[in-house]
């Protein structure tokens, strides 16, 4: 037979049983008026479906080697994918391989989505064990060795590891709604589904629902309620039962200022609301109407920026002092012991001289006046406070940690120098993302939003940068919460907790008790809540949608006619995206759910640059500090030296 002429297939003369009906594996090929073959498969001039490309004999079916592998499966009925072998035959040899059978509940798409949700999940799990570890140290480190109480340790731990894991949700969500897209522009196929999108949103919003309740919980209940149980227990004589009965009472109070937040939440309306001609029934029901769309989303958002309000002025005295003090300590280290104890000596010895010069003028049995007995208190004082110096500065001496600090100089020098970058890159990009917000926002009446970045942000274009090789912005992120805290503690440390101008506890190393260890728990639970909001002033792109990018449909030319060309331009996503083509982070939707604590956040970054400036002055100002710094005080009266353990 030449090359040119067609011959037609022959049916197969052994077909055997068939085992499924359904399935014919000996299709009747169609007769083709045309006898030769088409040049071009793709282009077919009588399409007809077909079972196979390549009509030709079946082999025939023979016996199953495996009775749980079903060679002729029902694909409407089986919930698993389903493969059919296939082997392409051709001149230049032959391709086996396998045809996947879509409907089923394993399609690539949702393995693709599965796998994208691994990712970001367990990097959010191993974060999550990372900042366990990190909150049993950090408390324990700070804890008093005397009075130290379980439950006030578990509850402090339990606390702040809320906080961070809260914080560290954030890149999660972040990372869910830029791994939608690819750089393109376009949605990758398991994101294509307006549904499978929303699935994937509620599972961070929930996220969100259960750390929020139980920061709530936390703040308003059970760190009050540990706070006042001991409290309670410093009086003698009072029983379990009604050092507990007396906590509860005390905590009411708390309870009844959460309930009234959720209240006034819930209720608050964000819509316009009816007409002055409805009825009151009307407008009752419209605030019903609102409070059930939101699912509980307000009064949530309502109650966490209340917190966040507190955390934003705990952050403007702790924290913009202590990204001041920290590095400036780091980089101009300590006294020398040596020195610090010759100091000390020579201050006995005159502290010393004018005991006896005052006890010299009773020698005589004269009694000595009002003034120089008060004198003389306050010199014995000063010199048990200088004898239990000098017994610190002799342990300090022979202490370890001071030959390895000594050592680690130049380290600490790096590391001060370090945060002292970080420290102004963060304010010079707060001060950039304020003035945008200054010059292009909306006014004050909208919370100053601003539609899109005008002002270049280096902070904001870095995160931009790494945010496509997860999870470098992952950590980025981590290590700016971490600063914030560390900085956070050290303003903390070097200040004291304070109500108004009442000094009410000092924090140091293993020398804090219960009571100052929760309010220190409260204070770093409220400045992490409001890093969320820092980090969104920090980079506003990032944080709203991440690396997302859309497609904008322009015409070739002003011809609106019907069938202009159009060219598709990829654009970073804002606030003048279609709604469909870029999703909006939950933790944005949270922080600007009512715009006047976007107003007050606002401002309160214009005073936390202040006081940044005001502390960079100060500990530039400030000379080196003790070798043993904070150990000893003049109003120690109440702890011993052995409750200090080096």
């Amino acid at each position: 037979m030449s090359g040119n002429e067609c011959k037609e297939p022959k049916p197969n003369p052994n077909p055997g049983p068939n085992p499924d009906p359904d399935l014919n594996l000996n299709p009747e090929p169609k007769r083709n008026p045309n006898p030769c073959p088409n040049p071009n498969p793709d282009l077919n001039p009588n399409p007809e479906p077909k079972p196979n490309p390549h009509p030709g004999p079946s082999p025939k079916p023979g016996p199953n080697p495996n009775p749980d592998l079903d060679l002729n499966p029902d694909p409407k009925s089986s919930p698993h994918p389903v493969f059919f072998p296939v082997t392409l035959g051709g001149e230049a040899g032959h391709v086996s391989g396998a045809v996947f059978v879509a409907g089923s509940e394993h399609s690539p798409v949702k393995m693709a989505l599965l796998t994208e949700s691994v990712l970001g999940w367990s990097i959010f799990t191993a974060v999550l064990l990372v900042i366990l570890a990190f909150c049993w140290v950090y408390i324990r480190k700070y804890q008093s060795r005397q009075e130290s109480e379980v439950i006030s340790t578990i509850t402090a731990i339990c606390a702040l590891a809320i906080a961070l894991i809260t914080s560290a949700l954030l890149p999660v969500d972040i990372f869910l709604v830029s791994f939608m897209k690819y750089p393109n522009g376009t949605y990758k196929d398991w994101a294509a589904s307006n549904e499978t999108r929303r699935q994937i949103e509620d599972t961070v919003l929930y996220g969100y629902y259960t750390l929020y309740s139980i920061i709530l919980f936390c703040v308003f209940f059970w760190i009050p309620f540990v706070y006042f149980y001991y409290e309670e227990k410093d009086e003698d004589n009072v029983s379990k039962c009604l050092q507990a009965k007396n906590a509860l009472r005390y905590t009411v109070g708390f309870v009844v200022v959460c309930a009234a937040l959720l209240l006034i939440g819930a209720f608050v309306p964000l819509q316009p609301p009816p007409s002055q001609n409805s009825t009151q029934w009307e407008k009752v029901k419209y605030l019903f109407e609102e409070l059930g769309s939101s699912n509980g989303l307000d009064a949530l958002s309502f109650s966490i920026s209340s917190l966040t309000l507190i955390g934003m002025l705990a952050v403007i005295t702790y924290t913009a002092y202590g990204m001041s003090v920290l590095p400036l300590n780091l980089i101009k280290g300590t006294r020398s012991v040596l020195y610090e104890r010759l100091e000390n000596t020579e201050d006995v010895e005159e502290v010393e001289q004018q005991i006896d010069k005052i006890k010299a003028k009773c020698e005589d049995g004269r009694p000595l006046s009002l003034r120089d007995r008060r004198n003389l208190q306050e010199l014995e004082a000063k010199l048990q406070t200088l004898h239990r110096r000098g017994r610190h500065l002799e342990i300090a001496e022979r202490s370890c940690c001071t030959k390895v600090g000594s050592a680690l100089r130049p380290l600490k020098i790096l590391l001060g120098v370090f945060f002292i970058l970080v420290a102004l890159l963060f304010t010079i990009a707060l001060f950039i993302s304020n003035l945008d917000k200054a010059l292009h926002s909306a006014g004050i009446s909208t919370g100053f939003i601003i539609f899109g970045t005008n002002l270049t942000n280096p902070l904001n274009e870095l995160l931009l940068a790494l945010q496509p090789v997860f999870p470098l912005d992952y950590v980025l992120i981590t290590v700016i919460t971490m600063y914030f805290v560390f900085t956070s503690m050290a303003g903390i440390r070097n200040m004291g907790i304070w109500f108004f101008w009442i000094r009410l506890y000092k924090i140091r190393p293993q020398r804090t008790r219960p009571q100052a260890l929760l309010f220190l728990c409260m204070i770093l639970l409220l400045i992490v809540l409001h890093t969320s909001y820092m980090i969104y002033s920090l980079a506003p792109q990032y944080v709203m949608y991440g690396s997302q990018k859309y497609l904008l449909q322009t015409p070739l030319s002003v011809d609106p006619s019907p069938g202009n060309q159009t060219a598709a331009t990829t654009k970073i996503c804002d606030a003048d995206a279609p709604e469909d083509q870029c999703t909006v982070t939950r933790s944005y939707l949270f922080l600007h759910k009512f715009w006047f604590f976007s107003t007050i956040y606002y401002f309160g970054n214009w005073a936390f640059l202040a006081v940044f400036l005001i502390g960079l002055v100060v500990s530039c100002c400030r000379g080196k500090k003790s070798v043993i710094e904070g150990e000893v005080e003049a109003d120690d009266s109440d702890f011993s030296d052995d409750e200090y353990a080096h």
